[in-house]
């Protein structure tokens, strides 16, 4: 503090009490994985590094791991810098998502890091349920090694749309199109929840390529966990407050520059969409035709 300065104005006064006020609505972005996070499963195949702000998660023939946040949380922004398996993945996933934890009514919001064999990109698929309604798959093959560095995984969620986001970068937009009857998750708090598993069924290629175990274990690291969001129980106003900064009117829809990487995205990396997959869809799904 400068000590040319005896005392602070009123007025002064007043603003650190708003933001002391706006601070208990909205949570805090964790400083460790202890403070935010418990293991869902698996503890033996989770290992705490550099005190609790890394992770690892472990996969091998006796099992997967995972773990899921101590509090669900109701619109915001979460992120993850995720460091992926190296070398040979095929029939792996590796799983960053929210959950509302709920049987009949899901809403979900998630990224799936589909494994693959030596040299081949990794696809990243990310998939919507709303009102217990899925099926929304879109895969993108990403543009860089994501298991040679630490990369950021994010998810803004607010009242006008979700977006998927890898190093700040949209790979997908779902927007809220209530007003043309389509559901939009928006009443039910989610959890955040990560796992490690196998998926050789299903994962890489459809499951034509199987976990090769000889490369086993297999390692996902993780760190800067961020949560910024209303965490529920909380103060009953925090996600309907206008003031929360995603509320702003900067995230109500993408920036030019986003918009302009969103293209590219698109253009350059979606390897799959439901929404013109007329095998499942022979009817184009609406949120499709309303734009997502």
């Amino acid at each position: 503090m400068n000590t040319t300065r005896t005392s602070l104005s009123l007025s002064t006064l007043s603003c650190l009490l708003c933001v002391l006020v706006f601070s208990v609505t909205i949570s805090a972005r964790p400083a460790t994985f202890t403070q935010d996070f418990h293991v869902a499963w698996a503890n033996d195949h989770i290992k705490q590094l550099q005190g609790g702000n890394a992770i690892q998660l472990v996969l091998d023939q006796n099992s997967g791991c995972g773990f899921a946040s101590k509090n669900k949380y109701l619109f915001g922004k979460v992120s993850m810098k995720i460091k992926l398996i190296p070398g040979d993945s095929a029939g792996t996933v590796t799983a960053f998502y929210m959950n509302s934890d709920t049987d009949t009514r899901r809403d979900e919001l998630d990224f799936e890091f589909l494994g693959n064999r030596t040299g081949q990109p990794y696809t990243v698929q990310t998939n919507v349920y709303a009102h217990g309604k899925g099926d929304r798959e879109q895969r993108v093959n990403l543009w860089f090694d994501p298991a040679a560095d630490f990369h950021t995984y994010s998810i803004l969620w607010n009242h006008k749309h979700v977006v998927f986001a890898v190093d700040e970068i949209p790979i997908r937009v779902y927007k809220n199109n209530e007003a043309k009857g389509i559901p939009f998750p928006k009443f039910q708090p989610m959890g955040i929840y990560s796992t490690l598993w196998e998926a050789d069924d299903w994962a890489t290629r459809g499951g034509l390529e199987k976990i090769d175990w000889s490369k086993a274990p297999f390692y996902a690291y993780y760190k800067d966990f961020e949560i910024e969001g209303c965490p529920v129980p909380g103060p009953a106003s925090c996600a309907s407050n206008i003031k929360n900064w995603w509320e702003g009117p900067a995230y109500q829809q993408l920036s030019s520059i986003q918009a302009r990487n969103y293209r590219w995205v698109r253009m350059n990396h979606v390897t799959y969409d439901y929404c013109t997959d007329k095998s499942r869809y022979p009817v184009t799904p609406p949120e499709c035709i309303a734009g997502i």
